[in-house]
């Protein structure tokens, strides 16, 4: 248990200040990164719109993305069904906070793409304000795959 309080994920509720909450989340993804994948380079959310033409790789289950997903992305068994249609492209995967995405990130790097782990993944990209969809269309609901995660921005609502 110490390991998790260590890593920003013990179960306490989430600052209700939201700078507090976006320190959290940089800080628990910057510790999931130096023990999991230091060497995948990361790209904060708002600055997606600086590569040409990115494929986001929605790694999170299907549970998780049936709430929500970022417009315009894929989920992993779409890319892995035919990944070579995606050559040449930059591959932005991400998950709630970039944990998971960050691992898939490293395989894919270890095996020649070009990747940058979108950083803090759909929780930092609830507060650019940038658009969600859910199977109905525009949401602001957000799996954050536990309590612990849930740092979602004002005016979005978590759900696990």
């Amino acid at each position: 248990m110490w390991l998790l309080s260590w890593l920003g994920c013990a179960t306490a509720a989430p600052p209700e200040d939201p700078a507090a909450r976006v320190d959290r989340i940089e800080k628990m993804y910057d510790d999931y990164r130096r023990l999991g994948f230091a060497k995948v380079p990361d790209i904060e959310p708002d600055q997606l719109s600086t590569l040409e033409s990115p494929v986001l790789v929605d790694v999170r289950p299907p549970e998780e993305r049936k709430v929500s997903m970022i417009p315009g992305a894929i989920t992993k068994e779409e890319f892995e069904a035919d990944p070579e249609k995606y050559r040449g492209h930059t591959i932005v995967p991400y998950c709630t906070i970039g944990a998971r995405s960050g691992m898939y990130g490293k395989k894919l790097m270890n095996d020649g793409w070009e990747v940058r782990n979108l950083k803090g993944s759909i929780l930092l990209w609830t507060y650019t304000g940038q658009p969600l969809e859910g199977p109905q269309g525009p949401t602001h609901e957000v799996h954050t795959y536990g309590r612990r995660w849930a740092l979602v921005a004002d005016g979005y609502h978590a759900v696990y």
